[in-house]
C-alpha cells in the first residue's frame, strides 16, 4: 500500500511540474547539478567522498544544499523580524492541509500550501481585530492547526507516508520532490533578489518604508508567502524539525557575525549548506538520523559562534572587559 502511495505522490508532483518533456528537462538539470557537486566532492580524500558515491546520497546532498541555501537566506528575515515562532507555526500548520490532500487525492504540496497560507492570514486577522498580540496569535494557530492535523492523520489507516512530513526522509528523496524543491528554491531566490531593497528597508525600518510609499502589507505577506512556499516544498523531503531549524539557526549564527544584510545572508547560507554536508556525512558513517544530525551540526556551529564571535562572542567580550579592567587598574 505504501509503495502505491509513493507512486501516486510522484505522479501528483509530476502533474504540478507539467508535461513530460518539462519533467525530463528538469531531470537533466538535476543530473547536471549533481555532476557539478560531485566534481567538488571528489577533490577531497576517498574516505570523505565514499558515502557520496551512492546515487541516493547524491540526491540527498543536492536536496539538503537547496533547502539549506534557501532556508538560510530566509532565516535572516526570520531573525531580523523576530518571526521565529512564525516559521514554527506555519511548518506545523501545514499538517492538516497535507492530511486533507491525502484524503482527497490532491498533491501534498497544494494542500500544505493552502493550509499554510490560511494560517498566515489567520494570524494577521487575529492580531488586527482583537487585543491579542502577534506571538499569542501564532501560538493559538500553531497548537490548533497541529492538533487538527494529528487528529486527521490518526484516522487514516495508512499514515506511514504522512509521518514523513513530521520527520522527513532526505535520504529517500525521489526525483519529483527534488524537482519541486529546486523550482521553489529558484523562485524564492529570484524574488528575494528582485525585491532585495524593499525587503531590506522593511526588515530594519517598516515605518520609513511606509513613508516612502512602499506597500508594507504586501511586503509583509509576500515574505510570509515565501516562507510558506519554502516550508511546504521542503517538508516531505526534510521534515518539520529540519525546516524549522534551518529557518532559525543559520540566521541566528550569521547575526552574531555580520553587520549588513547581504553579508548576513551569505554567512547564513554558507553555514546552513555546510551543516547539510557534514550532517549527511556523519549520519551515513555513524548510522544516525540524517535530519537530526544536520540540525545538531547547525546548532553546534551556533554555539561555537556564540563563544568565539569576534565582537558579539562571549569569549571576545570577556577578553575586552578584562583588558579594560586591567587598563583601568594600571591607570590608577
Amino acid at each position: 500500500m505504501l509503495s502505491g502511495e509513493l507512486v501516486a505522490a510522484d505522479l501528483s508532483v509530476m502533474a504540478l511540474i507539467s508535461a513530460r518533456p518539462l519533467y525530463e528537462f528538469g531531470e537533466s538539470v538535476v543530473d547536471a547539478l549533481i555532476a557539478a557537486i560531485m566534481v567538488v566532492v571528489n577533490l577531497f580524500p576517498a574516505a570523505v567522498t565514499e558515502p557520496f558515491q551512492f546515487p541516493f546520497m547524491q540526491r540527498a546532498l543536492l536536496t539538503a544544499l537547496l533547502v539549506g541555501c534557501v532556508c538560510g537566506i530566509l532565516s535572516c528575515y526570520v531573525v531580523l523580524k523576530r518571526w521565529s515562532l512564525l516559521g514554527d507555526t506555519i511548518s506545523h500548520a501545514v499538517l492538516p492541509g497535507v492530511a486533507v490532500a491525502h484524503l482527497l487525492g490532491w498533491p501534498f504540496f497544494v494542500g500544505g500550501l493552502i493550509s499554510g497560507l490560511a494560517t498566515a492570514m489567520g494570524i494577521g486577522m487575529i492580531e488586527r481585530n482583537t487585543r491579542i498580540k502577534e506571538d499569542a496569535a501564532m501560538g493559538l494557530m500553531l497548537t490548533g492547526s497541529f492538533a487538527l492535523g494529528i487528529v486527521i492523520i490518526s484516522q487514516i489507516a495508512t499514515s506511514t507516508h504522512l509521518m514523513h512530513i513530521l520527520f522527513g526522509n532526505v535520504l529517500g528523496v525521489r526525483m519529483p520532490m527534488l524537482l519541486l524543491t529546486l523550482i521553489v528554491g529558484l523562485l524564492t531566490l529570484s524574488v528575494v533578489l528582485l525585491y532585495y531593497k524593499a525587503f531590506l528597508l522593511y526588515s530594519f525600518d517598516p515605518v520609513q518604508a511606509s513613508v516612502q510609499g512602499m506597500n508594507t502589507a504586501a511586503i509583509h505577506y509576500g515574505l510570509m508567502f515565501l516562507l510558506t512556499l519554502t516550508i511546504v516544498a521542503s517538508l516531505e523531503t526534510v521534515g518539520i524539525i529540519l525546516v524549522v531549524a534551518m529557518l532559525i539557526t543559520p540566521g541566528a549564527t550569521a547575526y552574531l557575525l555580520a553587520h549588513s544584510l547581504s553579508r548576513m545572508m551569505l554567512i547564513a547560507a554558507a553555514s546552513s549548506m555546510f551543516s547539510a554536508v557534514i550532517g549527511l556525512y556523519l549520519s551515513f558513517v555513524f548510522n544516525l538520523a540524517s535530519g537530526g544530525t544536520i540540525v545538531l551540526v547547525s546548532t553546534t556551529l551556533f554555539f561555537v559562534t556564540f563563544l568565539l564571535a569576534p565582537k558579539h562572542g562571549v569569549l571576545g567580550k570577556w577578553i575586552r572587559s578584562r583588558g579594560k579592567r586591567q587598563a583601568a587598574s594600571d591607570g590608577t
